[in-house]
Parts: structure tokens; sequence; C-alpha cells
């Protein structure tokens, strides 16, 4: 789902959005592992913080192999041909978890995939991300 937030450890404050290309040392002439992986790691953190702030204007969580999204409508249907079983997933007002991706906003999605699709409606207590948990100690 999120894995890129979860893969790494965030320790930095909300900055302005990174430039791209990474800003390279005087004394190098191509950006290093180093400038790309940080460079990364920012934007990551900055399409969680966008998630934490949109996630609230959404009913449903959609999850395939290749995408997540949120979206306030969603129709999921199986279907087979050549003996093989698919899902179509159509979505409404959506957005996506995309770090790649200039616009994340959509009005209409729709996928076709014939690996497994997750649909969560959420709660409105999990709408929330901010809010703290009281694990058991």
């Amino acid at each position: 789902m999120m894995e890129g937030c979860r893969r790494r450890r965030h320790d930095r404050s909300d900055a302005a959005p990174a430039a791209w290309p990474p800003q390279t040392r005087s004394d190098q002439s191509t950006m290093s592992a180093e400038d790309l992986e940080n460079y990364e790691t920012e934007m990551e953190l900055q399409l969680y913080r966008e998630y934490r702030d949109v996630v609230g204007l959404f009913a449903y969580v959609v999850e395939t192999e290749r995408r997540f999204y949120l979206a306030n409508t969603v129709d999921l249907q199986v279907r087979s041909a050549g003996g093989e079983v698919y899902f179509e997933v159509t979505m409404n007002d959506a957005w996506v978890w995309d770090v790649y991706r200039p616009a994340r906003f959509v009005k209409n999605v729709r996928v076709v995939t014939f690996k497994d699709v997750n649909v969560e409606e959420l709660a409105k207590s999990d709408l929330d991300p901010t809010k703290s948990v009281d694990f058991p100690r």
C-alpha cells in the first residue's frame, strides 16, 4: 500500500518541494546515488503528506497490484474470458498514490487486472491519520 513511506524513516520538516533534478555537488558532473535516493525520499514524504490531507474526502480505499487509490464510488466486477478470471474496477472522483504522477486527482479510473483487488470502505474513525492510537504496553 504505502511501501515507500514504510521503507525509510523520514525525519524531515515540512520543507518546500524538492526541485528536479536534485542539485549536484560542484565536484561531480552527475547526480550521485545518494542524491537520487534523497530526492525519492522527499517525493515520497510529500506524497504521504498529500494523502494525509485528502483521505478525509473519500469513502473507499482501493488497492491493486500496481496502484493505491482513494475514491468516492467503486464498482468491482469479476469477469471471465477464455477460462481466465479477471477484475474490472471502475472508480469515480479518485486520488491516485503515484509519486511520479503530476495530477493525482482523476474524475474516472478503470482498472482491468488478473491480480487481486482489495476494496475497503473507510469508516469515519479511519479518516484521521493524525489521530493518535494508544497501544497496550
